[in-house]
């Protein structure tokens, strides 16, 4: 029996108060809910998988793209020569490092301009990234004992995958335009 089963199915206490009889029966209703509408949002998320890999086969094979943040890309970066570089992409991603020196001190922070929908999904990406990606965690740990910060360490991780992304959607034929959208 899964936990959404035994929520749905728990019985109320007998000398419960108005506070708990609320909560009780809005955990029952919202375990009913998202027990029927799984089927429905696996399906979604295949159709979704399905579209992605069409217009750019390969995207969602890429390490932590799934098709909600596979699809936000694509959506976001719209067809080939919307952004000329990947530095341009990277300031549409709010992911262009800005410099935030004050006297001796060289620092950088990310960009806060942009699709934010867009960074949100590379910030999705560089979590899951972050801990599951052998590749990452040993960047991580290799630019942490160098004696940089977990903001700073984030912030060029978000800058190479919007890099990376970049550079995948300009490869991609389906996303190229034959002819330039007008104003």
């Amino acid at each position: 029996m899964t936990i959404l089963d035994r929520l749905s199915r728990r019985r109320q206490p007998r000398n419960s108060t108005r506070e708990q009889t609320i909560r009780h029966a809005e955990i029952r209703r919202l375990a009913i809910a998202l027990r029927e509408n799984t089927p429905a949002l696996k399906t979604n998320s295949a159709q979704l998988r399905e579209i992605v890999d069409d217009l750019m086969p390969g995207l969602t094979a890429r390490r932590s793209f799934g098709p909600v943040t596979a699809a936000q890309a694509i959506v976001s970066f719209s067809r080939t020569g919307r952004c000329r570089s990947d530095a341009a992409f990277a300031a549409l991603a709010g992911t262009s490092p800005l410099e935030t020196s004050s006297g001796r001190t060289i620092r950088h922070r990310l960009n806060r301009g942009g699709d934010r929908a867009l960074n949100s999904a590379i910030h999705t990406v560089a979590l899951v990234r972050m801990r599951s990606c052998p590749t990452t965690r040993a960047y991580v740990t290799r630019r942490t004992a160098e004696g940089k910060t977990s903001r700073e360490i984030h912030r060029r991780l978000k800058h190479y995958i919007a890099r990376e992304l970049y550079r995948a959607l300009t490869a991609a034929p389906a996303l190229a335009t034959t002819t330039t959208p007008t104003p």
